[in-house]
């Protein structure tokens, strides 16, 4: 039996192995992390190269490193410190992707990640909370006391006009982000391309589409905006923590974390980015803006929007995100038949230390944002989630 099974192996997945091992490094033999990519961060590194993101939107203390001052200590080691943008030491992909193999090699993980995902789990029927039987993907089953689920967003969020096209249209017409790859996007010179949200995705999109000389029109259902971080950085510490912590509603701390993050929004480097193509002349942003019906007329798309403007392009490509919720996970959805829980708006009810009521089963990432706040998906997040998960297991 394996004493604590973590199902995923991203940044969050890797705060977790790293802060267990330290206060625990007899627990090597106990650890168990599945993932299907069979290594560490592989997802985030594809991430970041589809995308062509140069830097990341966390400050140099958050990283999965238990240790905050490590990543700094990285660069300063290596005289890369060039690639922290401060004042808040932004680190640069390049920068924060070599840290966190050496981090997996300092740690002795490499290896260590069994490349099968987690498929089913079934709860011990008397109601033991230390009980779980895991399906994986290859076939096989195990047993584990401890099960934390790491694996990131649920499925893509698909604007309802979508759903009422009618009629085949090929593949790269119309694509969601978490698909387009734009090292392998092929043929966009002199094309005209909709991309569809107001966050990151959408502008690293549209500025990769322009470099590869496609006109954009960047259509989004509100104002484009611009923030250097995705949350006030008062969610980064006991300034709204605090408050939001003590609040004994559920609905209205979903509400806090609704508002503090507010949709999307691009960081003012990329405002830039996005202004200067505006002013070249290769990219529209239509603010205030949604498509009401799309038709595929044979080469291209005719669109009817909401401001009564017309567009055709040549592809559609949807930034909108991912659905957060517990219908949209498949082990979820398995936990909630087994051990039903409080749900606001589909988001769990987990106790304090981030476990699925009646089991032990953990969660990371944006479903625990009730208990963490609105920067429970990011790296922040991820070093909070650590901390609550692995007091937990260790006290157990």
């Amino acid at each position: 039996m394996a004493e604590l099974v973590i199902a995923g192996a991203g940044p969050q997945a890797l705060s977790l192995a790293c802060l267990l091992l330290q206060k625990r490094p007899r627990w090597r033999q106990r650890l168990r992390i599945l993932d299907p990519s069979g290594g560490w961060m592989n997802r985030w590194h594809r991430q970041m190269q589809r995308l062509e993101i140069a830097c990341l939107r966390s400050p140099s203390p958050h990283h999965p490193h238990p240790n905050p001052d490590a990543l700094r200590r990285f660069a300063q080691q290596r005289q890369r410190s060039r690639e922290l943008e401060e004042p808040y030491g932004l680190p640069h992909t390049a920068l924060f992707g070599a840290f966190c193999h050496t981090v997996v090699e300092d740690f002795q993980l490499a290896g260590q990640v069994q490349p099968v995902s987690v498929e089913e789990i079934h709860l011990d029927a008397d109601r033991r909370p230390g009980s779980l039987r895991l399906g994986l993907s290859d076939g096989s089953r195990i047993q584990a006391r401890r099960l934390v689920i790491a694996t990131g967003p649920g499925e893509p969020a698909l604007p309802t006009w979508v759903q009422r096209i009618t009629g085949a249209y090929p593949a790269e017409a119309l694509q969601h982000s978490h698909a387009i790859d734009l090292a392998a996007c092929r043929g966009l010179q002199g094309q005209h391309i909709l991309l569809v949200g107001g966050g990151l995705t959408s502008a690293h999109l549209a500025l990769g589409a322009i470099r590869r000389g496609a006109r954009v029109s960047l259509l989004c259902r509100g104002e484009l905006r611009s923030k250097l971080f995705d949350a006030d950085p008062g969610w980064l510490g006991p300034k709204h923590l605090k408050a939001f912590r003590l609040e004994p509603c559920w609905q209205r701390r979903r509400q806090q974390v609704l508002e503090a993050r507010g949709g999307g929004s691009i960081t003012p480097q990329l405002a830039m980015a996005l202004r200067q193509e505006r002013e070249r002349g290769r990219l529209q942003i239509h603010e205030h803006c949604e498509v009401r019906e799309a038709r595929w007329c044979g080469r291209q798309w005719a669109l009817d929007c909401s401001d009564g403007s017309r567009l055709e392009v040549n592809r559609i490509w949807l930034a909108t995100g991912h659905r957060l919720g517990v219908s949209h996970q498949l082990l979820l959805r398995q936990l909630h038949r087994q051990r039903p829980i409080e749900l606001v708006e589909d988001w769990p009810v987990l106790r304090g230390d981030l476990r699925w009521p009646g089991t032990n089963v953990h969660l990371m990432g944006g479903l625990a944002a009730l208990q963490l706040g609105p920067a429970a998906r990011n790296l922040f997040g991820g070093r909070e989630a650590a901390q609550r998960i692995s007091r937990a297991a260790i006290k157990a």
